[in-house]
This record gives C-alpha cells, sequence and structure tokens, in this order.
C-alpha cells in the first residue's frame, strides 16, 4: 500500500495550467487529508510507505513526524513533481540528493524508497535507475506497464525485475491485470476511484492467486478531499479524471483496506529482492 503525497494543484492533469511560481499562495490541504488517512489505515491495520514531495516535507515537518511516528515508511517522489525525462540526468541526481536530505530531515527517518512523478521512468531514461542505484536506493516503484496517453512503458515487466547490472535496487511496477492478452492498469489511483470496486477487487486476486504475486497499489491524499478548490481554467479532460467521485473515494479505500492485508513497500522490496536474487529477474525477463 503506498500512497503519493502532493496536494491538489501539483498534479500532473494541472501542469499545464497552474505553474510553479503560483504554488505558495496556493492552499495547503495535504495535512488535513493526510491525517484522515493515517486515521483510515489505523482503523484497518495497514502499513503503508508515503511517497513525498520534498517541496511539501520543507512545508509540513510536523506531518511528515507524525506519518513516521505511526510506523509507515517514508520515500521520496522528488521535490517539485518534475517528470523524470523533463531533466537531464545531473538534474535527476540534484533532486533526488535534496529531495532525500529533506525528508530524512523532516521524519526523522532513513529513506531507500522512490517513486517518480507519474511514472516517469520508461524507455526514454533508462538512466534513472542507474543514478538511483548509484545512490544507494533499494527499490523503485516508478514503471507503469501499460500504454497511457499520459504516461507508460508497456514493454516493462509486470513484476518485481532489477533494471540495472550487478546492482541490487529492485523495480516494482504498479499492478496491472490481463484481460486476455491485454494489460490493464489496476494498481489504484483515478483507475481505482473511476471504476468500480469489483473490478480492483478482481484484479488483484487474480495478482494474488493465479500468478501468486502482491499487488503493488496507491493513491493520493486529494483523493479523499471532495471540498478541494476547483481548477475552472484546466481542460475538461484533466478536470474530469481529477475531480471523478472524490465523493466515494474514501468510502472505496476503507472497503480495500478491510478487505486485503497491505504492508509497506520496504517490506515488498525485500521480499522481492530475494526472489530476484533466486531467479536472476532483469529488465528482459
Amino acid at each position: 500500500m503506498s500512497v503519493d503525497i502532493e496536494d491538489w494543484f501539483q498534479v500532473g492533469a494541472f501542469e499545464n495550467t497552474i505553474s510553479r511560481e503560483d504554488w505558495d499562495g496556493l492552499a495547503l490541504r495535504v495535512a488535513d487529508n493526510v491525517a484522515r488517512v493515517l486515521d483510515l489505515f489505523a482503523e484497518a491495520q495497514v502499513s503503508a510507505t508515503f511517497f513525498t514531495l520534498g517541496w511539501i516535507a520543507e512545508r509540513e515537518p510536523a506531518m511528515m513526524r507524525r506519518i513516521a511516528e505511526a510506523g509507515h515508511e517514508i520515500a521520496s517522489h522528488g521535490y517539485d513533481h518534475a517528470r523524470i525525462f523533463t531533466l537531464t540526468p545531473s538534474e535527476f541526481a540534484r533532486d533526488i540528493a535534496r529531495t532525500r536530505a529533506i525528508l530524512e530531515d523532516s521524519s526523522g527517518s532513513a529513506v531507500t524508497g522512490y517513486r517518480a512523478p507519474s511514472f516517469s521512468i520508461d524507455q526514454r531514461t533508462p538512466w534513472a535507475h542507474e543514478i538511483l542505484a548509484k545512490h544507494g536506493y533499494a527499490y523503485s516503484s516508478s514503471v507503469a506497464p501499460v500504454a497511457h496517453d499520459h504516461y507508460g512503458w508497456r514493454e516493462a515487466p509486470r513484476f518485481a525485475f532489477r533494471p540495472v547490472e550487478d546492482a541490487e535496487l529492485v523495480e516494482i511496477p504498479v499492478t496491472t491485470a490481463m484481460l486476455g492478452k491485454r494489460r490493464m492498469a489496476a494498481g489504484g489511483g483515478g483507475f481505482f476511484r473511476v471504476l468500480p470496486y469489483a473490478f480492483t477487487r478482481w484484479a488483484i486476486r487474480q495478482v494474488n492467486r493465479e500468478e501468486g504475486r502482491p499487488a503493488a497499489f496507491y493513491f493520493h491524499p486529494w483523493e479523499i478531499d471532495p471540498a478541494q478548490p476547483r481548477v475552472k481554467n484546466a481542460p475538461l479532460r484533466s478536470r474530469l479524471r481529477h475531480y471523478t467521485n472524490l465523493d466515494t473515494m474514501e468510502r472505496k479505500l476503507a472497503r480495500l483496506c478491510g478487505e486485503f492485508a497491505w504492508e509497506r513497500m520496504d517490506a515488498l522490496a525485500g521480499k522481492q529482492a530475494m526472489i530476484c536474487t533466486e531467479t536472476a529477474c532483469r529488465r528482459a525477463a
């Protein structure tokens, strides 16, 4: 179980509508939404990983400490949600180093995991995994092995693999299910919010029972906040993606947390690393 901590104005859907230069003038709602997520997890006895923007951690250190004190993992989501293919390798290296320092300072916990904004490690950025390995990250969960207009690396493996030769780094792609020969995104986010709950339950059961694999699921704190401000000048498609079913998301999450057992991503990564050691699962798998 994972939570991508970014606020309502930092999402990919609005990246061409809201400028980063305007972020400091907008209302932060993330801490209140994260508090609700923590209460939901406590009720369901769920352990999770919170992939957090450095920009958020700088401004909400008390929230960061509360997450860590509740027993959840703090991991990196980059500093300000810049997609990897918009950065040079040196810019990416500086971004992950800066963000890790902020996250560790604000939370008091070590950071060993990374998730690229908008799952933007793909066929254009093979160097990103190499840089993560060089900086000592244990795992990444930055690949969406699907075809999608917003992101995706269709040719990537569906399950955990080692993307860098002679490195311990494990990549854990977000979950997909198979409908015949078609891969379908089933790991959370907007797909979980918009589609019927039965689809996600079917997908997770398929991955767990038929393929003997764990599911990697994610969502955002803003997805349980129907009272958030509306960005009226954003494209219609972006607004539909962002605002659909915000009022039902929290109930669906509570149901999901109650129906399946969930753990932190670092715990999952450790198990997958052992499997990869035994089976030599590389990118071409």
